[in-house]
């Protein structure tokens, strides 16, 4: 049931917005089957994306595909919100009828619109926000302890090795003593992770890095993924626990294998209560068990605080908390948005970040 309105609604939107540049371009029948073509191809893209069609296709072919396909939907919402706005105008006598029909000014005026939206959200999402937090604790810490942490890279199609390095490049700058990521560092395939040897960038981080798991690390093939963050030299936490100095850091497994994956309570018995405690679990879900185990602080990610708006508003409404800091009792939260992006590259009213955390004895 829910599959079938996730399929209905995108392709209502579609048909919605066809006809409305059917009804608005002033061209003949031939001119205007071909963009609607082109419109409509743009978007069966994404399903094949989906469904990774794209790793048949030769590297710069794929990545091509992939971004086109899945920056359609983001482009098809923004279309479709539009007309809608042109629509109620009509209805309320502000907007006039001669401005939705055979129309070059209304043309010329949502090509500007889109381009001038879109240019923003691409150079939006390229630059990444250092956010900074300062914690402190009362157990015991010999000297002040720097951490980045992100999640949600999602390197793969939409974030090649180049674009990779220079996150690489950034996190180093920081000199952190230690690097955690809360999951999702692949986006879905493992083909251009492979083919790109993504591992290598890895390798050059000047600090540890640990990571949890994320259900996208499910979705590129779980074993594959594991393999992967071996080779980059990452110590993956899966319903585990190690100890890092006078920290103790949880990794939980995702939430996608709820039925499998081990209680925090029960990764409790293996921490040592006498460190600062971090927890790394990729979805924000359920955030009263880290305050029911006393956990100090919490980083999550998933959420990409919706990407672009106004999916902003229905992921505020799906969590507790979806982005942001936070605090329960005495644990403290901090949910990213996201280092990298799922889909197009475009971040409309959110941003990119990466998290420079400084944890301090009071």
């Amino acid at each position: 049931m829910w599959l079938l309105v996730i399929l209905l609604l995108p392709l209502s939107a579609l048909v919605y917005v066809s006809w409305h540049v059917w009804c608005l371009l002033p061209l003949g029948w031939v001119w205007k089957t071909l963009v609607i073509g082109c419109m409509a191809g743009s978007f069966v893209l994404l399903p094949a994306c989906i469904m990774r069609f794209t790793d048949r296709l030769p590297m710069p072919l794929a990545v091509g595909v992939y971004e086109v396909g899945t920056s359609s939907v983001i482009v098809l919402l923004y279309l479709f919100m539009l007309f809608l706005c042109l629509d109620l105008g009509r209805l309320v006598h502000l907007v006039p009828k001669t401005m939705l029909y055979n129309n070059w000014w209304t043309v010329g005026g949502i090509l500007i619109f889109m381009l001038g939206l879109f240019l923003y959200g691409n150079l939006n999402y390229r630059h990444k926000h250092r956010e900074e937090l300062k914690l402190t604790t009362c157990k015991e810490m010999a000297k002040p302890i720097k951490l980045v942490m992100m999640s949600d890279l999602h390197i793969g199609y939409p974030n090649g090795r180049k674009e990779l390095g220079r996150w690489v490049d950034m996190v180093n700058a920081e000199q952190p003593d230690l690097i955690l990521i809360a999951g999702d560092i692949i986006d879905g395939s493992m083909r251009p992770l492979v083919d790109e040897q993504m591992h290598e960038e890895f390798l050059r981080l000047k600090a540890p890095v640990y990571a949890c798991i994320g259900n996208h690390e499910y979705y590129s093939g779980i074993d594959m993924a594991r393999q992967f963050y071996k080779d980059a030299g990452i110590c993956l936490l899966q319903d585990s626990c190690a100890v890092v100095g006078d920290l103790c850091i949880i990794g939980r497994d995702d939430c996608t294998v709820k039925y499998h994956r081990a209680s925090l309570r029960d990764l409790m018995k293996q921490a040592d209560p006498l460190k600062f405690s971090i927890v790394l679990d990729h979805q924000p879900q359920h955030l009263e068990q880290a305050e029911k185990q006393k956990i100090d602080f919490q980083f999550s990610g998933h959420t990409h605080n919706g990407q672009v708006w106004p999916i902003t508003w229905i992921v505020r409404k799906m969590y507790e908390c979806a982005y942001g800091q936070y605090q329960r009792g005495n644990t403290q939260y901090y949910i990213s948005s996201g280092m990298g992006i799922w889909g197009g590259k475009f971040r409309i009213g959110t941003r990119s970040e990466y998290v420079v955390v400084t944890i301090s004895k009071n």
